[in-house]
């Protein structure tokens, strides 16, 4: 099953089928801590299938005039901009990027550097990361 994902992933062998706008996605595992490795995170993350998409959404806080910029680097990369929560008094403005995919540590832990790093080129921050599958059932 491993080199089946690994197959995949490599060169993309299947169609999404994850629709982020789902209503019943729910959080299944978050990481708003520098200090925590993704694999702590995703160890933790009980409600996590691993077998299956998640919405993987990075959390960020751009300036208003870096938000255009930033969501088009990140959309070559497959990310969109998701509804983020209103806005809070301040100069920067939160920002959800989300997209697709199979989680694992390793892949959790690129995206967090690289959104990181995307957010301080934009003179903005990375708040945190979280990841939402559907309610698993007949547990």
């Amino acid at each position: 099953m491993v080199v089946v994902r690994m197959w995949r992933r490599w060169f993309g062998g299947h169609a999404r089928s994850l629709d982020p706008a789902r209503a019943d996605l729910v959080v299944v595992a978050s990481g708003f801590d520098d200090a925590q490795a993704c694999s702590a995170v995703l160890d933790r993350a009980t409600e996590l299938d691993r077998e299956a998409e998640a919405v993987l959404r990075h959390h960020l806080r751009l300036p208003a005039e870096q938000i255009d910029a930033a969501c088009e680097i990140a959309g070559y990369d497959g990310y969109t901009r998701a509804e983020a929560p209103a806005a809070e008094t301040g100069a920067l403005v939160p920002v959800i990027l989300q997209r697709v995919q199979l989680l694992d540590p390793l892949t959790c832990s690129q995206e967090r550097s690289r959104m990181a790093g995307l957010a301080q080129r934009h003179d903005g921050v990375a708040d945190g990361w979280d990841a939402l599958q559907p309610p698993r059932t007949g547990l």
